[in-house]
Formats: structure tokens, C-alpha cells, sequence
């Protein structure tokens, strides 16, 4: 432990690549945890549009397949709405373990990281409730606000955990900074030149957004594009050696 301080002191390139690889694959899981979430609460917000659209047309058809779609969503919307988040969390396992597997983080990484996406997807549908309707955002975001209290709050959980979080979190700010950005931008330019459409949804858009960024980080992971750089800067001989 003394060595590796001294060898931080000194600046040594392998730090510097075990250091970049951890912020990049961290990084990583966040838009992976980002792009999952989202992906089911996208599902939510289409079913609910069709719930809406099996009431428009039921008032004046005669068939009861739209009665039985309304009072089927009325009374198990709720508990399909927990189901699809916990699918989220199975699809975020599969990915981040057998897709693009992740090892250059700890699980309490992992963990905060994961709040931060929980947070990425509240902050972009709030985004979303200025652009369309007030309400029809508004479940899936006290959904996803009552689990991220649940993270912070439980029957054994003491003050210094919560501190603890909330420090982790903070620390990785910055990225959750990066993703809103990022998408921010891809979606302005995806919506300005007619890549992505408005009468799809704007969630939609935002979620083929996330998926273009998730195969991105599928094909730069895979190939190793980030790390070789920072790998052979860690390899390079020191010229300050006698």
C-alpha cells in the first residue's frame, strides 16, 4: 500500500490507466443503467398513450376490446409499471455482465452509479413534461423518486450510510453531467434535422438516442479504443530512469 501511494506521488502512468479505465467504465454503466430504465419507462408512456387512444375510440365503437384494454390498464397499470422497473434492473444485470461485461468497477461504484441513472432518467423526464403533457410523465417519476429514497432509506440503514451515498454521488456528479449533455445534444440535433420525430414521442426519441450511444459503447468497449491509448502511455519507458 506504501509503494502504490509513492507511485501516486510520483505520478506513474499505471495509475494514471488504472484510474482512466475505472471513470471510463463507470461511465459506461451509467448510460447502460440509463438507457435501461428508460427503455421501460418509454414502454410505460407508449401503453399509457394507447390507454388514452382505446378511450378516444371506445366512446363511439361498439366493440369491447377497447373496454377490456381500459379496465385492464386501469386496474393493473400500478403493478405493471413495478414490473417493468424490475425488468430494468434484470436488463441492466444482462448488459453490464454478459454484453458489455464491466470489471474495472466495485460493486459500491456500481451502486452509486446506478442512482446517478435513476437520477439521469428523472431529470430527463422532467425535461419532457415542459414539452408535453404535464401528467403523463409524472407515475413513472414518483416511481423512480420513491426508489431512489429507497436506496437511502431502509429498517437498518444509519446516518453515515446516507452520507456515504449521497458523498459517492456527488463525487461522480460530473458524469451524470456528461450523459445529460450528450444526449441533450444528440437528441437537439437528432430532432432538428429530422433523424428523430416529435409525432413518435419525444421519449422515444430520447430512448433511440440512448440505444445509438449503448451500441457505440458496445463496439468502442469491445474493440478496446479508450484503453489502448492510456495502455501504451502506462508501457512507455521513463526517461527520467538513469
Amino acid at each position: 500500500k506504501l509503494s502504490a501511494a509513492e507511485n501516486i506521488k510520483k505520478g506513474d502512468p499505471v495509475d494514471f490507466f488504472a484510474l482512466s479505465k475505472n471513470r471510463v467504465h463507470m461511465f459506461y454503466e451509467m448510460i447502460i443503467s440509463g438507457t435501461s430504465v428508460l427503455s421501460f419507462s418509454c414502454a410505460y408512456i407508449i401503453s399509457n398513450h394507447l390507454y388514452l387512444l382505446a378511450i378516444y375510440h371506445g366512446q363511439t365503437a361498439t366493440s369491447g376490446r377497447y373496454h377490456r384494454f381500459i379496465a385492464l390498464w386501469e386496474s393493473s397499470k400500478d403493478f405493471l409499471l413495478l414490473l417493468m422497473i424490475c425488468l430494468s434492473c434484470v436488463l441492466n444485470t444482462i448488459l453490464d455482465k454478459l454484453i458489455i461485461p464491466l470489471k474495472g468497477i466495485t460493486k459500491e461504484e456500481k451502486a452509486s452509479i446506478r442512482l446517478l441513472a435513476m437520477f439521469y432518467v428523472i431529470v430527463i423526464l422532467i425535461c419532457l413534461n415542459h414539452i408535453g403533457d404535464e401528467n403523463e410523465y409524472n407515475p413513472a417519476m414518483m416511481y423512480y423518486l420513491g426508489l431512489m429514497v429507497g436506496r437511502f432509506i431502509y429498517f437498518d440503514a444509519s446516518f453515515m450510510d446516507f452520507l456515504s451515498t449521497i458523498w459517492r454521488a456527488i463525487k461522480n456528479g460530473y458524469m451524470l453531467i456528461l450523459g445529460l449533455v450528450l444526449t441533450g445534444t444528440m437528441c437537439f440535433f437528432g430532432f432538428r434535422l429530422g433523424f428523430l420525430l416529435p409525432r413518435n414521442y419525444y421519449i422515444v426519441g430520447v430512448f433511440y438516442t440512448d440505444l445509438f450511444l449503448l451500441a457505440a459503447i458496445f463496439i468502442i468497449h469491445h474493440l478496446r479504443l479508450v484503453e489502448h491509448p492510456f495502455k501504451k502511455l502506462s508501457e512507455a519507458p521513463d526517461t527520467n530512469e538513469e
